[in-house]
C-alpha cells in the first residue's frame, strides 16, 4: 500500500526540477517562450507611442511662434519712419523677421515667387506708407502673423500700412491644409501598403516586392490626386506632376518600411512610425509653416520624406514654374537608399523568395 501511495505524486510536486514550484529562471524562460512577452512589450510600446505622438504634434503645432521669417524690403526703408516701422516689427516679433533689401519691387516679387521670402515690405512716401505684400500660399500661418502685427506697429510708429495678399490660397483650400493631408495620405498608405505586402505576400521575390511597391504607389498616387482634384474639387492640381510626387512619396515610404523590416524584422513599424509620423509629419511644414516651427524641426523636416513631399507639392500647386530639385532629391534619396539596403540584405527579409517546390520523387 505504501508503494502504491508513493507512486501517486502529491498535488504540486510535479513542478520544477526537484518536484517543487518552478524556479524564477524557469518561469522567465516559459514567459519568454510564450506569446505573453511580445504582447507585454507591445503594451509598453503603444503607451509610449501614444505619449510621443501627442507630444510631438503638440510641441510642433500647438503654439506656433515665429523663429525666422525671411522678408523682402524695397523703397525708402532707410528713412526715419521706415526704419522705425521695421525696427518695430523686429521688436514685436522678437527679432524673428530677417529683412533682405532689394533694389526693385520686381526683384522682391521674384524672390517671393521662388519662396526665398515670405512677404515684401514696400516702403513709400519717405517712410510714411508701407504696402505689405503677403503670400498666404507661402504659409497661411506666417501671413496671419504678419497681417496681425504690421497694422499695430504702423499705428505706434505713425506709418499707414496697406495689406495685400498677392499669392492667395485656392478657394477650396482656405486654410492651406489640403496639401498636408494629401501628402500625409501618401506617406501613411505608402508604408501601410508595404506592411500588407509583408503580411499577405511574404513569398514575393525581392524584385517582385519592389515592383509591387511601385505599382501600388503609382495607382495610389493617381487615386489620391483624382479624388482631391476631380471628385472633391478641393485643389486644382497640375495633375501629372502632383501624381508623380504622390507616387514617389508612397514608394519612398513603402521602401523605408521594407528596409527596416529587413534590418529589424517584426519591429520595423517602430522606426518607420518614428521617422515618418512622430518626426516627419509635424516637421513637414504642411500644417504649420517652417518659420513658425521649433528651429530644429524646421531644419530636419526638409530632409525627411513628408517634408519633401509637402514642399514639392506646395510648389507645384502654388508656384508653377519655380519648382526646385531639392525635395525630389530627398524623396529619391530615401527611396534609393532603402532599395539598396533591402537588396544587399534581402536574405534577412522575413519574406524572402518563394520556397522551393517539393523535390521530385526518384524513379
Amino acid at each position: 500500500m505504501e508503494d502504491d501511495s508513493a507512486a501517486h505524486e502529491r498535488p504540486g510536486t510535479a513542478h520544477g526540477g526537484h518536484g517543487g514550484p518552478p524556479a524564477p529562471g524557469e518561469r522567465w524562460a516559459r514567459f519568454k517562450a510564450s506569446p505573453l512577452l511580445p504582447a507585454a512589450v507591445l503594451v509598453l510600446i503603444l503607451a509610449s507611442a501614444a505619449a510621443l505622438f501627442a507630444g510631438s504634434y503638440t510641441y510642433a503645432m500647438a503654439n506656433p511662434t515665429p523663429h525666422s521669417i525671411p522678408a523682402a524690403v524695397v523703397g525708402s526703408y532707410e528713412q526715419t519712419r521706415g526704419r522705425a516701422f521695421l525696427d518695430g516689427m523686429e521688436k514685436a516679433l522678437d527679432a524673428s523677421v530677417k529683412v533682405h533689401a532689394y533694389d526693385t519691387t520686381a526683384q522682391a516679387r521674384q524672390a517671393l515667387d521662388e519662396q526665398q521670402v515670405f512677404a515684401v515690405f514696400d516702403v513709400r512716401d519717405d517712410g510714411r506708407t508701407v504696402v505689405l505684400d503677403l503670400s498666404s500660399a507661402s504659409g497661411v500661418s506666417v501671413a496671419e502673423v504678419l497681417a496681425d502685427t504690421a497694422p499695430a506697429v504702423g499705428e505706434r510708429t505713425g506709418v499707414r500700412v496697406t495689406l495685400r495678399d498677392v499669392k492667395p490660397l485656392q478657394e477650396g483650400d482656405p486654410r492651406g491644409l489640403a496639401i498636408f493631408y494629401v501628402s500625409l495620405a501618401a506617406v501613411i498608405i505608402g508604408f501601410v501598403g508595404a506592411i500588407q505586402l509583408s503580411v499577405h505576400a511574404r513569398a514575393l521575390t525581392p524584385v517582385e516586392r519592389i515592383a509591387f511597391t511601385a505599382a501600388y504607389a503609382l495607382l495610389g498616387g493617381f487615386a489620391v490626386a483624382a479624388t482631391v482634384d476631380w471628385l472633391l474639387g478641393a485643389l486644382e492640381l497640375p495633375f501629372v506632376e502632383s501624381w508623380m510626387i504622390l507616387a514617389l512619396t508612397m514608394f519612398a515610404a513603402g521602401m523605408v518600411f521594407t528596409m527596416f523590416n529587413t534590418l529589424v524584422g517584426r519591429w520595423a513599424m517602430l522606426p518607420t512610425w518614428g521617422l515618418m509620423v512622430l518626426l516627419g509629419n509635424p516637421s513637414s511644414g504642411g500644417a504649420v509653416s517652417w518659420p513658425l516651427l521649433p528651429s530644429p524641426m524646421g531644419v530636419i523636416g526638409r530632409w525627411l520624406p513628408p517634408g519633401a513631399s509637402v514642399d514639392a507639392q506646395h510648389t507645384a500647386v502654388y508656384f508653377p514654374g519655380h519648382q526646385r530639385a531639392f525635395p525630389f532629391l530627398v524623396l529619391a534619396g530615401w527611396a534609393l537608399v532603402s532599395c539598396a539596403v533591402f537588396w544587399i540584405w534581402r536574405h534577412r527579409h522575413p519574406g524572402g523568395s518563394r520556397p522551393a517546390g517539393p523535390a521530385p520523387e526518384p524513379p
